[in-house]
């Protein structure tokens, strides 16, 4: 499984995401630029400028015709994928941390941060899969934060609801309608710094500073598996072919000096989604992982880390003949 190495970003990337069919690949980082890439060969196809802070965050449609990125320059825009051209922008009053689109591309939740007074927020609004269409400024729903600003968030099955992930370690549901937090646990004691949802959103899973990572059913936010590593954890992937789940963080960038690379643990870690136990790692990065996308057939992923290189693995033949000897 050799890895093909991106080399877009001159600083730490933030997020990577595969569109629906897996052919491309957008990524975004501290650097204030969005690349997409091939994915099968990890040729550059263009870049989107226009944002002018870290890029916190991205997402694409579900058709691939409309990218939504989020930015520390208090502003989500919405680009056409093919030309690069913005499309629109929404300003908030402070940085944007997470956006994603919803189940039908219909709508795009932003999260926006608590900072110099400013409650943080998630916003929906609603979009237009159109590209020559106006888009509305007025937000369809302002869900106003109480307690432990949110961190990351997420669209449920069907559009029911959003869930969100805390800096407390809270994990909160919301009816997006009416803006009404319907459930609240606190299963992690530390940052919650990721959720992605399972291909069918019925459950998703989170990572978490506090070194672990959790997957919970979405309805009921009921938890099913927990994985505990050795080092606090910045993403968290399911994969749909096999049962498996890939983890990545490592130290803190500016503890990453004083300790050897080999103890900074900077490996995507690989865990048998149903038994939690550890099945293998895969090295590569100079620093800590940031994110994890795995490609939407099952058949690879790809990490990005705080070295600011986007690493594509393919996987072998071997990884699909894998039985688990318990199983």
């Amino acid at each position: 499984m050799r890895p093909i190495l991106l080399q877009g970003h001159t600083r730490s990337l933030t997020q990577i995401k595969y569109n629906y069919e897996g052919d491309l690949l957008f990524s975004v980082a501290k650097d204030q630029v969005v690349n997409v890439w091939y994915s099968h060969n990890g040729e550059r196809l263009g870049t989107y400028h226009g944002h002018v802070g870290a890029i916190w965050t991205v997402d694409v449609n579900s058709t691939s015709s409309i990218l939504l990125t989020g930015s520390a320059d208090n502003s989500a825009k919405l680009w056409e994928v093919r030309t690069g051209k913005c499309l629109h922008t929404w300003e908030f009053k402070t940085a944007v941390k997470r956006v994603a689109f919803s189940e039908d591309d219909s709508m795009a939740l932003v999260v926006t941060e608590n900072r110099m007074g400013y409650p943080g927020t998630v916003t929906v609004f609603s979009v237009k899969n159109d590209i020559d269409a106006e888009q509305s400024d007025e937000p369809t729903m302002i869900i106003n934060q109480e307690g432990s600003k949110a961190m990351v968030a997420a669209w449920g099955y069907l559009n029911k609801y959003i869930i969100t992930g805390h800096e407390n370690g809270e994990i909160s549901q919301y009816d997006w309608k009416t803006g009404e937090k319907i459930k609240s646990i606190h299963p992690h004691t530390d940052v919650i710094s990721d959720l992605q949802m399972s291909e069918d959103r019925t459950y998703f899973i989170t990572s978490s500073k506090d070194k672990s990572a959790q997957i919970f059913e979405s309805n009921t936010l009921n938890p099913l598996k927990k994985y505990a590593t050795d080092a606090p954890l910045n993403s968290a992937s399911i994969t749909p072919i096999q049962d498996f789940v890939i983890l990545g963080g490592g130290q803190e960038a500016m503890e990453v000096t004083l300790t050897k690379l080999r103890h900074g643990k900077f490996e995507c870690r690989f865990w048998h989604k149903i038994l939690e136990e550890e099945v293998g790692r895969v090295k590569g990065h100079f620093g800590p992982i940031n994110t994890i996308a795995v490609h939407p057939n099952g058949k690879g992923f790809s990490s990005g880390g705080e070295d600011g290189y986007v690493r594509v693995h393919h996987f072998d033949e071997d990884y699909f003949k894998f039985k688990y000897p318990e199983l």
